[in-house]
């Protein structure tokens, strides 16, 4: 039956093309198919009812964010029996993030499927992450948590994300170096402005940060987010040691021995 509902989803009816692109990205054929056409249809592209009010995928994103981190807290807790609290935070991060979001959404498909008016903006990339997040909420409505759960873990995160590679490459500096300011007492803060018309390099943000007060780190990027991630990775590229500690310790208590000092 299952064989038959399949084949009759796919190749008939006005839905037909919807039933197919589900069945290709997941290996399921839905229940309710206007849940996953919605989750499709960004907000630059929203339709209009008749009393105004703007359908889109947005509501469906939100639920499936949360989803989402759920499924992948538990799998990450799952696999990494031995971790503390501050490895799993990280890699539930790198998994979540809206470039591994954008980028399982291309290997799938879904990219191509987007309904948008965003012309291709630079700033919009990232509504392909979005719509991956809709599509998961559109399958946990129409199948349940259990379902999205092995779809998730055995499918989508079995095929397209390599947790050892993952696991190594450790790229969230910022919240490395929080967790360490935090270890240690230290105060920390991240000050993010806009760069004035005029500045030499073409990006759009710099990132002070300060740990103490004391200006220790600079970056720039594209956004807020990238300037102050390349501001606590000019500060340590890798996880601070015990020994790189000390040092940046003595070096702050000269410094501030200097200053008191000078005044």
């Amino acid at each position: 039956m299952d064989f038959l509902m399949r084949l009759l989803r796919r190749r008939f009816g006005v839905n037909r093309e919807y039933y197919k692109m589900v069945d290709d990205m997941f290996g399921f054929i839905p229940n309710n198919i206007e849940l996953y056409k919605l989750a499709l249809i960004h907000k630059s592209a929203s339709l209009i009812l008749e009393d105004g009010r703007q359908i889109n995928n947005e509501r469906l994103e939100y639920l499936g964010d949360a989803i989402i981190e759920a499924v992948t807290s538990d799998y990450i807790f799952i696999e990494y029996p031995d971790e503390q609290e501050g490895f799993m935070t990280r890699m539930r991060a790198k998994m979540v993030s809206r470039q591994s979001l954008n980028e399982i959404a291309r290997r799938i498909g879904l990219a191509d499927r987007v309904v948008s008016n965003s012309g291709g903006n630079i700033q919009q990339k990232h509504i392909y992450g979005d719509a991956f997040e809709a599509m998961i909420g559109a399958i946990y409505l129409d199948k349940g948590y259990d379902f999205v759960n092995r779809l998730l873990i055995n499918d989508i995160y079995g095929n397209c994300i390599d947790l050892d590679e993952l696991a190594e490459d450790e790229t969230d500096f910022k919240s490395r170096l929080i967790e360490w300011s935090q270890k240690h007492r230290h105060g920390i803060e991240f000050r993010t402005t806009a760069c004035r018309a005029g500045h030499p390099s073409r990006s759009k943000f710099r990132a002070v940060v300060l740990i103490d007060g004391m200006e220790v780190g600079y970056g720039e990027g594209e956004s807020k987010k990238e300037a102050e991630q390349q501001a606590a990775r000019s500060v340590s590229a890798a996880e601070p040691t015990d020994k790189a500690c000390a040092e940046f310790l003595d070096t702050y208590d000269r410094l501030s021995g200097d200053e008191t000092a000078a005044r």
